[in-house]
């Protein structure tokens, strides 16, 4: 886990409302507070669909980035907000091959990016979740890395606290 403080939060914004930088992570849940408190629920209603089509079970942030866009955007800054994503069970299967973890796929809860907004500014704190208990780091390290490398590539400056 590791703990990353943006030295930008216009630029950061503007990734996470206005651009796809984020599109592809699964958004499990957030919270944005302004005149009221907003909580969104990321998981999806499977029984809202009419067909056993493939029904993800979390909601994409592309499907929510507007409607959260909507709540935050205005002339006031909000108070607070929280989002936690996850990243897609194909991509995270994608990345234990890719690096060649010892992890098979449906070992791995999530791998998670928890960003928050308050007072004390914008920060992202990663996190990894397994099924069960393991002494071998190699998917929280190799996931740190990526997530590092995931905000050099887009051009999202930090500071590693």
């Amino acid at each position: 886990m590791i703990s990353l403080k943006f030295n930008s939060t216009k630029n950061f914004m503007k990734h996470l409302l206005l651009s796809d930088t984020f599109n592809h992570f699964q958004f499990v849940e957030g919270e944005i507070v302004t005149f009221n408190t907003f909580s969104i629920d990321g998981y999806i209603q499977k029984a809202f669909f009419d067909s056993e089509e493939n029904i993800p079970e979390y909601a994409s942030w592309e499907q929510l980035r507007d409607f959260c866009y909507s709540v935050i955007k205005g002339r006031r800054t909000p108070l607070s907000f929280k989002f936690i994503f996850r990243l897609s069970p194909g991509n995270t299967k994608k990345l234990l091959l890719q690096q060649n973890l010892d992890f098979q796929p449906e070992d791995v809860q999530g791998l998670y990016l928890n960003i928050r907004f308050d007072s004390a500014g914008l920060q992202c704190t990663t996190g990894t979740s397994l099924k069960s208990f393991s002494m071998d780091k190699s998917l929280e390290k190799t996931w740190d890395s990526m997530v590092q490398k995931f905000f050099d590539q887009k051009n999202i400056e930090y500071m590693l606290l």
